[in-house]
């Protein structure tokens, strides 16, 4: 049996346990996802062989040798060690994804596209007649991704803050990094019914540039209305346009005292009353109700 052969039955292995793991109660979006991961070579979104596979309990394992086959498990890989960037672990990010309610011939914007293998998934979930713009704020990895993402003429890679520039309207975008605030630009694109996949943390870990806080869905259900829920915890590399010592401040005072679990709505617009608010930044809030 030829190598390739080996790393094409252990990729479709590795697709079904991952689209099972992000959406077991849809059995249509768990197909599309399986067959958008099985079609995937996550080793041409990475560096070369040895990689190193992120350990549960912290620090990295290098694989043995360039074989393929030791990509494909739901474990996060290094993109760059030294800066403890990472290609994210499947299932999270995949699941991410899945709460988007990705289909096809969307307009999708992956905001911290690293080197592209998420915004893969995204363009064969969107399918030839979607549109994903990947957005990568270090220009190597988005040319990495521009790269890798070559057969698939529904991409386009840009290099820049994804928390700046302005926006094509869109149905599903992810941020993919942490952010202290919402942007505004990321608001302002979702089309009605757009949904808006955003992490929201505040201080690292020791040692590392990596964030912790919560995962955030956002909504838009009108014009000026916008729905939101907390998903998760998470741990992420930090989105470089989107934070500020001030925002990060009055978010780590939210984490610490709980209760992101109640929130239902962002409201955009400073009226609203401090007690009806779990998080509150110029112009917008996170409010509870």
């Amino acid at each position: 049996m030829t190598r390739e052969v080996r790393t094409a039955m252990a990729r479709q292995i590795y697709a079904r346990h991952v689209a099972h793991a992000a959406a077991p109660g849809d059995t249509g979006l768990r197909g599309a996802l399986e067959a958008a991961l099985a079609a995937i070579p996550r080793e041409r979104f990475l560096p070369p062989g040895p990689w190193h596979l992120a350990r549960p309990q912290g620090g990295y394992a290098e694989t043995p040798d360039d074989d393929p086959i030791s990509l494909y498990q739901d474990l996060p890989v290094a993109i760059r060690r030294e800066r403890h960037l990472n290609n994210g672990q499947p299932s999270f990010i995949a699941g991410l994804v899945a709460r988007g309610r990705p289909r096809r011939g969307m307009s999708a914007v992956h905001v911290g596209a690293g080197t592209g293998y998420y915004t893969a998934l995204m363009a064969r979930l969107a399918g030839r007649e979607g549109r994903v713009l990947g957005i990568e704020h270090d220009p190597g990895l988005a040319e990495h991704a521009t790269m890798a993402l070559g057969d698939l003429p529904q991409v386009r890679v840009v290099a820049g803050d994804g928390a700046a520039m302005p926006l094509p309207a869109a149905d599903l975008i992810l941020v993919n990094a942490g952010a202290a605030r919402p942007a505004e630009t990321w608001l302002d694109a979702l089309a009605t019914g757009g949904r808006l996949i955003l992490p929201l943390t505040a201080g690292a870990l020791p040692g590392t540039p990596i964030t912790r806080g919560a995962v955030f869905l956002i909504e838009r259900e009108a014009e000026e209305r916008y729905a939101a829920r907390c998903l998760s915890p998470t741990l992420i590399y930090p989105c470089a346009g989107a934070r500020d010592p001030e925002a990060e401040r009055a978010l780590a005072r939210a984490l610490a005292a709980g209760g992101q679990e109640a929130v239902r709505t962002l409201y955009r617009g400073d009226a609203l009353p401090e007690d009806r608010c779990w998080l509150r930044g110029p112009g917008w809030c996170l409010a509870y109700g």
